[in-house]
């Protein structure tokens, strides 16, 4: 099979709906293993003979192996080819995950964990390429939809699965349930896309370059994941991974573009479109993760829910998805894409401000609320955004810009949640000592709650523990609103990100020449 130079013709009927349901179901898969072994951690440590805090090497060898592969998806697409490197990326991400699941020691799981990380990066960009390809351009929005819901609902749909599986199975079944997934998206891809296989070229390897992307973009990724557990920059560790990544990433930018190969293609961001685009998805998408980690995390510390439990109040965020997102996708061509992405944060910020009243009182139809209405701005976020990124680029390109586009957005994804996380317990030590102030100096309601307490048959220590409890839970939620009160400013301000971009010509015309036929 000879790969034709030529972009091939979009698909039709049910080569099409099957092409889409393939790549949605490996998109679908790789988010999903990023965030499903999160719940599980206490009982994989326990099961091999663990810490916790050494299981939590599952989570960080995964993101720290994938943020290293994920911006080499252009240089490897160029070399195997798009359909090739797709499909084996998939089928080694099954072996890998039928590894974790047999794996009898911690570090033989870490050594499972890094393998899929490495193989999963290629997934979700060339999904977006091959999907794009599979669809005319007017209708790429279409093409975006199913993309863009797995995408947001998958790190939201992981810990409740999680959770799931390994109260009521065991926790090798988070892995395994990758095998049959993975063989029938890689069975159908290869069987509707092999004779639509990209160019490709002999490209030399670019060795400086991917030392320093290892280098640095892995001492980054770790000292993401293992700052707050290490108090930051108190640790000598931590201090080291900052100057190996500041240097690293320094010496990257420089070596990549001044290199006539160069493993990532950083001149992309020369384009007004792609450089604005990805920052604002980026951005946006780092807040709205940090989010989706501290909602659960307030709910089962300081709320009294249950991993399953937690996994059900953020459940219904993708029924207003799966609704609007057929709309999105369709009217993309028609509507200005900038105006989408604009209610999208606007609906971001709605929701995160509901979410900035909460107290230790509010019941669970009133979490639910800003739950049910954010999968509406789901809808609105991706397609728009991915959209906008992308126009203009020539197709040997799209594979390139995917990769890089998708690595800031993983990156920035990781920094949400440990820029979210930090700040929500240094909030809380802040409002914990305020309140601890108050009851010193007598506060009523914090002494009339202390008096009944002890009327109840408590000893004073009882009462004050109680008490420390009643604190400690205020403290929290009062932080957890800081940080949603801050993220819904956050998104408003990034308003200004969307107009610099220019609305792609390609939609404008294809949406006048709709209007002049109606």
């Amino acid at each position: 099979m000879t790969p034709s130079t030529a972009p091939p013709p979009p698909l039709t009927g049910g080569k099409l709906a099957l092409g889409t349901l393939a790549l949605s179901l490996a998109t679908f898969m790789n988010v999903l293993d990023s965030s499903i072994a999160n719940v599980s951690i206490p009982a994989i440590a326990g099961d091999l003979g663990a810490s916790p805090s050494q299981g939590t090497w599952v989570i960080t060898s995964f993101g720290v192996a994938n943020a290293i592969s994920v911006p080499l998806t252009g240089w490897l697409t160029q070399r195997f080819g798009a359909v090739r490197l797709f499909t084996t990326s998939v089928l080694l991400f099954v072996l890998a995950s039928w590894l974790c699941g047999l794996a009898p020691s911690l570090e033989l799981l870490i050594a499972a964990r890094v393998l899929q990380g490495l193989v999963a990066g290629p997934m979700i960009p060339l999904s977006q390429t091959l999907l794009l390809s599979s669809y005319p351009r007017e209708k790429a929005g279409s093409a975006l939809a199913l993309w863009g819901v797995t995408t947001l609902v998958a790190p939201v749909v992981g810990p409740l699965l999680g959770g799931w599986i390994t109260d009521n199975i065991a926790w090798p079944w988070i892995f395994y349930i990758n095998v049959p997934v993975g063989l029938l998206a890689a069975l159908v891809a290869w069987t509707i896309y092999a004779e639509r296989e990209t160019a490709t070229r002999s490209l030399p390897i670019d060795r400086i370059g991917l030392a320093l992307l290892v280098v640095g973009v892995g001492s980054l990724q770790l000292m993401l994941d293992k700052g707050k557990e290490l108090d930051w920059f108190a640790s000598p560790l931590i201090v080291a991974l900052a100057v190996a990544a500041v240097v690293g990433i320094v010496l990257l930018v420089v070596w990549e573009l001044t290199d006539a190969h160069p493993v990532v293609d950083l001149r992309l961001f020369a384009g007004r479109n792609f450089a604005f685009g990805t920052l604002a998805m980026s951005v946006a998408y780092g807040i709205f993760f940090g989010n989706v980690v501290l909602l659960p995390l307030w709910l089962q510390q300081h709320m009294g829910y249950t991993a399953t439990a937690a996994g059900m109040a953020l459940a219904p965020v993708g029924i207003l998805a799966i609704l609007f997102t057929p709309l999105v996708g369709r009217k993309v061509a028609a509507w200005d894409p900038r105006w989408m992405a604009a209610a999208a944060f606007v609906g971001f910020a709605g929701v995160l401000w509901l979410r900035s009243g909460f107290t230790p009182q509010t019941d669970l139809p009133h979490i639910l609320l800003p739950t049910v209405l954010q999968g509406a701005a789901m809808a609105f976020f991706f397609i728009p955004l991915t959209t906008l990124s992308l126009a203009g680029l020539p197709p040997e390109r799209l594979a390139s810009a995917a990769g890089l586009s998708n690595f800031v957005r993983i990156t920035a994804g990781a920094m949400g949640t440990s820029i979210a996380t930090t700040l929500w317990e240094a909030r809380a030590a802040l409002h914990h000592a305020r309140l601890t102030e108050r009851l010193a100096l007598g506060d009523q309601p914090l002494a009339a709650a202390s008096e009944q307490l002890r009327q109840l048959g408590l000893t004073p220590e009882q009462a004050s523990a109680q008490i420390n409890r009643m604190v400690d839970q205020q403290a929290f939620t009062r932080a957890a609103d800081d940080v949603f009160l801050v993220s819904s400013l956050l998104f408003l301000g990034l308003l200004g990100l969307l107009w610099p971009m220019r609305r792609p010509r390609a939609l404008a015309a294809a949406a006048a020449e709709a209007g002049a036929a109606h």
